[in-house]
């Protein structure tokens, strides 16, 4: 497959991630950009128009439902692919076992 001409929005607040990323997808041909927040994922997609979105939903200043939405209701720039990052279902559960949660005794039953 020739990935030489196609672009790739990656949209991620973590420097760490967003740079990761990047590397691996330049190494595999593809042409990066990148955003660090949801507005500047907007304004990159409408002035690079990628062929595919690399969107992370829990961004500052947009979250990533937000950015999708008004990347649906504009006619340009017309995306084929988004893609969300599952970073979210990870830290939703991480927080969920870091609840106190209330221990049953033996001894009450």
């Amino acid at each position: 497959m020739n990935t030489s001409n196609q672009k790739v929005l990656l949209v991620e607040d973590s420097k760490f991630l967003r740079l990761t990323n990047e590397r691996v997808l330049t190494k595999a041909g593809y042409e990066v950009c990148t955003a660090a927040d949801g507005e500047e994922a907007l304004s990159v997609a409408q002035a690079k128009l990628p062929d595919v979105i690399l969107l992370d939903m829990m961004l500052p200043k947009l979250s990533g439902p937000e950015v999708l939405r008004r990347l649906k209701a504009n006619p340009e720039p017309r995306i084929s692919r988004s893609l969300c990052s599952p970073a979210f279902r990870r830290r939703m559960k991480r927080n969920f076992f870091k609840k106190e949660r209330p221990r049953i005794s033996r001894n009450r039953l």
